[in-house]
């Protein structure tokens, strides 16, 4: 089936990448793997700090950010059933393998003298919570076990937001997709449709160009570093 598999990286603003890096290599253990100016992003510091070989926790650092004011329950949730803007992120949690392993981050978390909620048992998952700089909202969590629909789809819930008995069928078993021999073009920009934010005649500019060309104007793939 066509689908992601996994979250290569979740990118984080930050208006100070250096305790970012400090936090999530001291405290969590990761490892910094990229620190670089970021692609095509005049003036953006781009920093990568290891979950595993495919999976990274990243920060993107522009001297605007430090100009925008973090308001809880707006931009921050402040807790992991806290608040936030539509499309913001609420919390992010990071996965260990077992429930020794949790405890183990536990016991590191609070080595560096920050406060750690849990574990918590949930069914689906152990988890525990704490803080990050800058207000992150951070849990870790392991499952034993992969999470059955059957028993973890609430049909209250599901009523209650509006997903009809065909439309859950089809979100419990989405549509195999066959890619195509020939790759598929843009299709005309329809703005009743989700798109990224960028000057109007930018974006209808690179919506139009062919992939090739977008590829060739914008890759960067040399390393900083030979």
């Amino acid at each position: 089936m066509t689908q992601p598999n996994g979250v290569h990286h979740l990118a984080i603003s930050t208006a100070d990448i250096k305790t970012q890096v400090a936090f999530f290599s001291d405290v969590l253990g990761c490892e910094l793997v990229a620190l670089y100016w970021m692609h095509g992003v005049q003036g953006a510091w781009h920093g990568f700090m290891k979950l595993n070989d495919s999976c990274s926790i990243a920060f993107v650092q522009l001297d605007a950010i430090k100009d925008i004011e973090p308001i809880p329950a707006v931009t921050h949730a402040g807790n992991a059933g806290g608040t936030s803007a539509p499309g913001t992120m609420q919390h992010v949690a990071f996965n260990v393998d077992t429930y020794d392993d949790l405890l183990a981050m536990r016991d590191r978390i609070r080595s560096r003298g920050l406060n750690v909620m849990g574990p918590l048992h949930h069914g689906m998952c152990d988890s525990i919570y704490f803080g990050g700089p800058e207000g992150l909202t951070l849990e870790v969590a392991t499952s034993a076990i992969a999470i059955d629909g059957n028993h973890w789809i609430d049909p209250e819930v599901v009523a209650l937001a509006g997903i009809s008995t065909e439309e859950l069928a089809t979100y419990r078993q989405p549509a195999a997709f066959e890619r195509p021999a020939d790759a598929l073009p843009n299709p005309p920009i329809d703005w009743s449709k989700p798109h990224m934010v960028y000057p109007k005649p930018v974006y209808e500019a690179l919506m139009s160009m062919p992939d090739d060309d977008v590829a060739d104007r914008f890759s960067v793939t040399e390393p900083p570093v030979p």
